[in-house]
């Protein structure tokens, strides 16, 4: 039976090197798995999902596989979805479509929560959905569970603006709860302009 899977972490927890380690896993085993992601997400290409360690591979957009006759999606033993956060109510409805007519599993990684600490559309409904929720965890400076992302520039922690600003660790960092709304990024941070 499949299930829907909704894997989260903050900024930095490793959400994409696990999706595209899952992908391998599948092709390694002879088995056909898709690796999809919401257009939103720009920063590595309109057709690649990139990690932080420099794994990538080829990928297509949600809204490509929104637009698949079933059929189609037959073909694969499984569906990935990196920036999972990004999707909104009906391409989450999409997904449990695929799992639950289809039978086929679909595994989404993302975030959790903006800069803010307010939940994603996509996130939302995933926790409101997924068969399987699992954290992937990472740690903040201090060394506690870092479960919030911090949004930074030159002058500290930005608390207002939009949800969605693409970056990476440039623009945010991962923080345990206290030190987000504390703004403190570490005795050892540097900024990185």
């Amino acid at each position: 039976m499949a299930k829907l899977f909704f894997r989260y972490g903050a900024m930095g927890s490793s959400k994409t090197a696990n999706a595209l380690m899952v992908e391998y896993n599948y092709r390694e085993r002879g088995k056909k798995a898709v690796l999809a992601k919401p257009k939103t997400d720009t920063r590595d290409g309109r057709n690649i999902i990139s990690s932080r360690i420099g794994l990538s591979s080829p990928c297509i957009l949600v809204e490509e596989l929104e637009q698949m006759p079933d059929e189609k999606i037959k073909g694969y033993d499984c569906v990935i979805v990196d920036e999972a956060q990004f999707c909104n109510k009906s391409q989450i409805e999409l997904f449990v479509h695929i799992v639950d007519d289809l039978n086929i599993p679909v595994i989404c990684y993302g975030l959790r929560a903006d800069f803010k600490n307010e939940l994603f559309e996509g996130s939302m409904w995933l926790l409101a959905w997924a068969d399987v929720i699992e954290e992937i965890k990472t740690v903040c400076w201090c060394g506690k569970a870092a479960k919030c992302n911090a949004r930074y520039d030159k002058n500290g922690i930005i608390r207002k603006g939009s949800q969605v600003v693409l970056g990476g660790n440039s623009s945010y960092i991962a923080l345990c709860r206290k030190h987000l709304r504390e703004g403190n990024l570490g005795p050892d941070f540097s900024y990185e302009f």
